[in-house]
């Protein structure tokens, strides 16, 4: 287990996965990141590459050649290098394996960048060409932060509070977990979506079309939570497993395919690609209080 730490924040991260384990905030006394408790999601922040959600019938083609790759990717499932480390940042790295290679036909060179700075915490995704070839990927984040924050609270005192007036609606998922064409209202004219189980028992919010760039998790019965800030996601999603208190905020440069994929990874909705020797980098970033 790595940790940082500073004189508010406690932040810690395991190799696997570069996953995020804890964040505790010293002024406050608080723990911020869900437990990971397997009765309901064994995970707590993993990180998503190189695809956003799932394939259609978990497959795709390239250059002619299909190819399988699970929900979400391979990364979460591999340990990382700790390539750079202080007392309040850490770098984790992975590069393309035979292992990779078999579900996924490009060298690349993917790395998580941690860094805290008073009550904020940054995660960076940077992504690596060294090929001559195109690299194409998906890219995204999935933390769980716990609803409620303090003891005594319920789940419903808690809400999401937009840092801007959405009217935009949801797009669905099929059973299959495929992302539907068509969209479902849920914001009109406002900029707080009030939190409760039920919300997500049709799986996960998925949004295309959001304007906001920042979310903050806000309460009715005290002053205590968190605002997430991104840039440069286009797709976000919202999700927490059945009757969990937690709720997942998810920034996503790619989403899940679609009903109407052709299953062609280069033509895969919300697909990046970078050229050789070209880097690809996104942040988020999160403020506790």
């Amino acid at each position: 287990m790595i940790t940082l730490t500073n004189d508010i924040l406690t932040v810690a991260i395991t190799p696997k996965g570069a996953e995020l384990h804890s964040i505790y905030n010293k002024q406050t006394g608080l723990e911020y990141l869900w437990d990971g408790n397997p009765e309901f999601w064994p995970k707590q922040s993993p990180t998503l590459f190189p695809i956003v959600g799932g394939l259609k019938d978990g497959r795709y083609t390239y250059k002619g050649k299909e190819y399988e790759m699970g929900r979400h990717g391979f990364t979460r499932e591999l340990v990382f290098d700790v390539t750079d480390q202080t007392d309040t940042t850490a770098t984790f790295s992975i590069k393309a394996t035979e292992y990779t290679l078999k579900q996924y036909p490009f060298d690349f060179k993917f790395s998580v960048k941690y860094t805290i700075e008073n009550n904020k915490l940054s995660v960076s995704y940077i992504v690596e060409n060294p090929s001559e070839e195109t690299l194409y990927f998906s890219v995204g984040a999935h933390p769980a932060f716990n609803v409620p924050l303090v003891k005594g609270d319920a789940y419903n005192d808690y809400y999401l509070a937009f840092n801007v007036t959405e009217n935009v609606g949801i797009h669905p998922l099929a059973a299959d977990g495929l992302v539907e064409l068509h969209t479902t209202p849920l914001l009109e004219n406002t900029n707080k979506l009030p939190l409760t189980k039920a919300l997500f028992y049709k799986d996960a919010l998925v949004f295309k079309e959001l304007k906001s760039t920042a979310i903050s998790i806000l309460n009715t019965t005290n002053s205590h939570g968190l605002t997430y800030s991104y840039t440069d996601f286009p797709y976000m999603g919202i999700w927490a497993a059945k009757n969990a208190d937690f709720v997942c905020i998810e920034p996503w440069c790619g989403i899940a395919d679609s009903v109407a994929t052709t299953g062609q990874f280069d033509e895969k909705e919300g697909m990046n690609a970078i050229g050789k020797d070209e880097v690809f980098t996104r942040t988020w970033a999160i403020e506790m209080f």
